[in-house]
């Protein structure tokens, strides 16, 4: 199964994509489920149009960011697994973590 989220995002589009693909930083919104099903590989499939794709033995995920009004960033996500209710989730959180890599530098 699959499911599709949107969501917008007040930061700038590079910031939510390097965000996204930094592998540091991806315990901070991938929910735990996702986490603990084992490795998870990213690849930035164009940087230049901001897609990326995450796989791991039971789920893969396919990000898409455009810069959005006023600076911020639109973001896709297309999420395939047996979690694959988790895309609203996933998208809220790495929301959350940008706006906090945000206001801490």
């Amino acid at each position: 199964m699959a499911s599709h989220a949107e969501r917008g995002m007040s930061a700038p589009p590079e910031v939510v994509f390097n965000t996204a693909t930094d592998p540091d930083r991806s315990s901070a919104w991938l929910p735990e489920r996702l986490r603990n099903s084992g490795t998870c590989q990213v690849e930035v499939v164009n940087a230049d149009d901001m897609r990326a794709r995450w796989s791991a033995a039971d789920w893969s995920a396919e990000i898409d960011v455009e810069p959005a009004d006023a600076g911020g960033a639109r973001v896709r996500l297309d999420l395939a697994g047996p979690d694959h209710d988790l895309a609203d989730e996933i998208l809220a959180n790495l929301d959350r973590e940008v706006a906090e890599n945000l206001t801490a530098g």
